[in-house]
């Protein structure tokens, strides 16, 4: 058996230990800052507000590790790589040898270095530790939040359902900008707002003031005050590579890997948001996931290449539907369509150049997401539905198609599932081969993240 030792344990390193597992011929030796194993962070946020648990998102627990005999060192920081020597040395106990070594390290939260950011109440948002010094707060306190993105505007509305008098503070001048236009971050912030949360934008951080040792408010460049009993810092991450450049590993942005995952060193390889591929980061599941495939095959002296796919980004912010693909930055050589229906709080933004779909934004009514990223993916020509392209796939003709019979004319490689990168055609083979019920259909597809399908479509069902 030859010696594997993995540095991280998140949603990357996860789905590397079940590959290498169901490959065989490696002693394998995660280690882990956090005192567990594998968890699904996207699921932090329902962690936050109550509607699921800890224990729930967890995915690899205790025993599943002991199952498959894999030599856990969680709880434990990695102090030092030695590459001559081949080792791992941990903040306890003696130095572990390996034949590979895969770098998972991730990435760290970004903390704004105010004056008083150190004091305790100021933390970020990032894994489960994090998650519950958020929830210790008690209704009736207060809290501020620095960071209009996903991760800010999730803590925020999950402190808020708690009962929390939370104020969203944003630098620029609409929420989620890398995702949403201005007018979609618009939508967004009228109705956080409606819900009760204050929202910000446009406002810089000052200082942060404090009383014996804690955190008592957040005060902005223009000198507003605001009380808090917590402030929490979403305003986004680094790739985590110091362990990887006192190694003298070659790196960016992130740390260098070629199409194989593997680093300036032969015997090192990486996956995860610390990696930079082709002078690109990668930040979500879905090629997270591909990385930890390709990994494993070139641990397994077999050939494979990671590419860095188009993806789309759809998401739920507080009960809100959002969806985004693609470039939507304006340029003279674009045209747009846009859809509004203010009374159902929807929005939808199409940008188009030289009859191709180029980028899309969606507020509320995002069922059509999916149809529109493979139009961007796949760059199709789309002159004779340009009258109709807005209204989605069933309009597709000229008037309204049975929804059950755009569903069956999907093409084979229509991304159902994101995150584990699961197409159409995988699901109508795992119908063909006999799954009928949701359970079989998540196991023969290998969709592990219950949240990804939901219903199998009538059209999808054999006859």
């Amino acid at each position: 058996m030859k010696n594997l030792v993995i540095i991280g344990a998140g949603m990357a390193a996860g789905r590397l230990v079940e590959h290498v597992i169901e490959q065989g011929g490696w002693t394998v030796t995660p280690f882990n800052a956090e005192p567990r194993g594998t968890y699904d962070r996207i699921m932090l946020s329902p962690v936050l507000t109550g509607d699921t648990t800890c224990d729930e998102i967890v995915t690899h627990d205790g025993a599943f590790y002991v199952e498959n005999g894999v030599h856990c060192r969680f709880g434990e920081r990695v102090t030092a790589i030695d590459r001559a020597a081949r080792t791992v040395t941990g903040e306890r106990g003696a130095p572990v040898s390996y034949d590979k070594l895969v770098i998972a390290t991730g990435s760290d939260p970004f903390m704004i270095p105010l004056p008083g950011h150190y004091l305790e109440g100021v933390i970020a948002y990032r894994d489960l530790e994090d998650t519950k010094r958020i929830m210790a707060l008690r209704p009736g306190q207060k809290a501020v939040v620095i960071g209009g993105g996903l991760l800010g505007l999730e803590a925020a509305a999950g402190r808020h359902a708690g009962g929390i008098d939370v104020t969203v503070v944003h630098l620029t001048g609409h929420l989620m900008e890398p995702q949403l236009d201005e007018a979609a971050g618009y939508l967004l912030r009228k109705e956080l707002v409606g819900r009760g949360i204050k929202v910000l934008c446009s406002s810089d951080s000052n200082k942060i003031l404090g009383e014996n040792g804690r955190v008592k408010a957040l005060v902005l460049d223009n000198g507003t005050e605001l009380p808090c009993d917590l402030v929490c810092m979403a305003v986004g991450i680094r790739p985590s590579t110091a362990l990887a450049q006192t190694a003298g590993l070659a790196g960016g942005k992130g740390i260098h890997v070629d199409d194989q995952m593997v680093t300036s060193d032969e015997d090192i390889l990486a996956v995860d948001k610390c990696v930079e591929h082709q002078g690109a980061l990668v930040g979500l599941v879905a090629p997270l996931y591909d990385q930890s495939r390709v990994a494993a095959k070139t641990l397994g002296c077999e050939l494979a290449a990671f590419v860095n796919r188009e993806t789309a980004t759809k998401l739920k912010v507080t009960g809100c539907d959002l969806f985004s693909a693609g470039d939507f930055a304006e340029d003279d050589a674009r045209d747009d369509i846009v859809f509004r229906d203010p009374a159902r709080g929807v929005y939808k933004r199409l940008v188009l150049q030289d009859n191709r779909l180029t980028g899309a934004v969606m507020y509320g009514d995002t069922a059509d997401g999916g149809w529109f990223h493979g139009l961007i993916k796949d760059k199709t020509d789309i002159a004779e539905m340009r009258d109709t392209l807005i209204f989605g796939p069933a309009f597709q003709g000229g008037a309204a198609l049975d929804p059950m019979a755009a569903v069956a004319a999907l093409p084979a490689d229509a991304e159902i599932c994101g995150c584990n990168g699961i197409c159409n055609g995988r699901i109508v083979e795992a119908i063909e081969g006999g799954a009928s019920t949701l359970e079989t259909l998540r196991a023969i597809a290998d969709a592990a993240d219950k949240r990804n399908v939901t219903t199998v479509p009538r059209a999808l069902k054999p006859r």
